[in-house]
């Protein structure tokens, strides 16, 4: 965390923790990540600049590969590939608004977007907001952002209605091979 801490700062001005407002067991927390885009280059940066990449970006449910998103930094890049911007969500779960295993942490605002856009999934959202949310998790290590946020959900709301101890830990055992196959 110290190396990427100086590398951030070294290579892009701006803060080296990056806090957003997420949603998990039913209240909302300031979730922590190393800063991996340039500073100020949010989506509204994407939408008056790129608007292909912002059409590409609304219809892949808010995401856009880190090969081709512009507001990434390089440093970004690797760190986003290989799940190092997460570290920093370790405070979180110290602070008792994580887990190490769970779903994943959503903003209140995607929630009720996906809720809207895709209603069948709005039983799995209430499931989702129930929980509290993990660093990692069964989605994150069976295809991550290739899944659609449908089938996401699904899995999401699947693991906390049959949450083990043995699928919690299978989960952290293949999390650092799916960091690294990523890359």
């Amino acid at each position: 965390m110290i190396i990427t801490s100086i590398l951030i700062r070294a290579t892009s001005p701006g803060p080296i923790i990056f806090k957003q407002k997420r949603v998990g067991k039913n209240k909302e927390f300031d979730m922590y990540k190393f800063r991996s885009m340039r500073v100020g280059n949010n989506d509204i940066f994407l939408k008056e600049n790129y608007p292909e990449l912002w059409k590409k970006y609304k219809a892949n449910d808010w995401k856009l590969s880190a090969k081709e998103d512009p507001r990434i930094t390089p440093i970004g890049k690797f760190i986003r590939a290989t799940s190092i911007d997460e570290m920093p969500q370790f405070f979180n779960v110290l602070r008792g608004e994580m887990s190490l295993v769970g779903p994943r942490a959503y903003r209140d605002a995607e929630l009720n977007e996906y809720a809207q856009k895709y209603p069948q999934t709005k039983k799995y959202i209430a499931i989702i907001r129930s929980a509290k949310p993990g660093i990692t998790g069964l989605w994150q290590v069976s295809g991550r952002n290739d899944l659609s946020f449908e089938k996401r959900a699904r899995m999401d709301s699947d693991y906390i209605k049959n949450r083990s101890l043995a699928q919690e830990i299978a989960i952290i055992f293949k999390t650092p091979s799916s960091m690294i196959s990523r890359w």
